[in-house]
């Protein structure tokens, strides 16, 4: 017998269902490696490699000496730092390092999408022009072969692309173990997976690829707290998908403490319902009309928040309907509860695998333990984040690991699904490092 809050129940369940059967259907296109793709090794595109960096002057000569040495024509590609409202020598230090550095200073407009869009326009009006654009944060290590990677997609026809984003500092706390090990699972389940389904990824904030000219044709318009998933969203409005380069590694320092990962998850939070909340309709309206599944899966992944809130939501009416049972329960009507128990399997299932893929160390599988902590933190946070949605404030992550390129093992066979973590030479002890093979540039 139906109930007055079936009106409401009813309609949530259909929606639970949908998503839940739809994430778990996702998922496992990307345990199984990557589609096969035809790589292009001829080294012709040039490229303009830009770090935004705000008082990082404990990273960003790291980072400017790892990109020189990349395995890549150095005279297909130049590095630029945007020190962007400095009051430290970030400027000066990555001056030293060898990058091209450019200095805004901006009491309105504070943050990275602001920070880009500024220096998109002064390297469009340079004399020097590029095929592409690739963007890094400050913290960041580089796989020596990204630029081949990068090559090979642009090459292909790819014109927005992300990289793999792996973390640099894993085991330093269980908390970077923790993040490390949702990049790793996010990495896998979603963006490799869509990948391999053919459809659009969501750009990461670093390690990301465009073409010049898609840049040059829409501009830069994200300058949100997520300006990156913002510019996804715009790019795809235009019909442009973000691809994913699965052996285009950069490693991305994860914070520290809880209490940096519950600021910059909030932040993240914020952002995502404020794009959802601009473009959402405009997107389904037009999926619908072009019958672009692409951009309907796009608009599945703007309400993913809403869909963690509605689930928390049924998830405590489930609670008290042990007790009092004041809607009418479909969800095993229409649905056999094998499905949901191979479901519920599956949420375990998934990180094992992903772990178990790339082999990760010993100390990650504790973190393992811990790691549904983490995720049943996103419900408090993503709660702040819708309720703070319009508020649009900057707020920094401080970056401490000062870890150069030398310091650092990257296991040989880091592509193709082989093992992703770094190993920390100094901590080991280990008496020799092999530098990578630097090319000589063509004259």
């Amino acid at each position: 017998m139906y109930t007055a809050f079936d009106i409401i129940m009813i309609p949530l369940q259909l929606l639970i269902i949908f998503f839940t059967l739809y994430y778990f259907f996702v998922s496992w296109f990307g345990l199984f490696g990557k589609k096969k793709e035809v790589k292009i090794y001829n080294e012709s595109k040039t490229f303009a490699l830009i770090a935004c960096a705000h008082n990082e002057e404990r990273v960003i000569a790291q980072l400017v000496d790892n990109l020189r040495r990349l395995n890549y024509n150095d005279a297909l590609y130049d590095i630029y730092v945007v020190a962007d409202n400095c009051s430290d020598k970030t400027a000066e230090v990555a001056r030293k390092a060898g990058a091209l550095v450019h200095e805004r200073f901006s009491e309105t407009g504070k943050g990275k999408g602001f920070a880009l869009a500024w220096m998109f326009d002064r390297l469009f009006k340079l004399d020097k022009k590029y095929d592409a654009v690739c963007v890094f944060d400050a913290d960041n290590l580089v796989h020596p072969n990204f630029l081949q990677e990068m090559n090979s997609r642009l090459c292909n026809g790819e014109r927005i692309i992300q990289g793999y984003m792996d973390a640099k500092n894993p085991t330093d706390t269980w908390v970077s173990g923790v993040f490390a090990i949702s990049f790793w699972i996010v990495n896998h389940v979603w963006s490799l997976a869509k990948y391999n389904m053919g459809l659009s990824c969501c750009l990461g904030g670093t390690g990301m690829c465009f073409d010049t000219e898609v840049l040059k044709r829409y501009g830069w318009r994200a300058t949100c707290l997520t300006e990156d998933m913002e510019f996804t969203i715009q790019a795809m409005m235009e019909g442009i998908p973000t691809t994913w380069a699965h052996d285009a590694i950069i490693y991305d320092e994860k914070p520290l403490t809880f209490k940096q990962t519950w600021n910059q998850r909030k932040r993240w939070s914020q952002g995502h319902f404020d794009v959802a909340d601009r473009y959402l309709i405009p997107m389904i309206k037009k999926a619908i009309k072009t019958r672009n599944i692409v951009m309907l899966d796009c608009s599945v992944n703007l309400i993913q928040p809403y869909f963690l809130m509605i689930s928390t939501f049924f998830v405590l009416c489930s609670y008290i309907y042990n007790f009092y049972p004041f809607y009418t329960n479909i969800l095993y009507t229409i649905i056999p509860v094998e499905v949901w128990t191979l479901v519920g399997i599956g949420q375990y299932i998934f990180p094992v695998a992903v772990l178990w893929k790339i082999r990760a160390s010993f100390k990650s599988w504790m973190y393992l333990l811990l790691y549904p902590l983490f995720i049943y933190s996103w419900i408090p946070i993503t709660a702040l984040g819708w309720w703070h949605r319009h508020d649009h404030e900057w707020s920094h992550t401080l970056h401490t690991r000062g870890i150069s390129f030398d310091d650092v093992i990257i296991p040989e066979d880091a592509v193709n699904d082989g093992p992703k973590e770094v190993v920390f030479a100094k901590k080991l002890s280990l008496i020799h490092i092999s530098e990578p093979t630097r090319r000589t540039p063509i004259s």
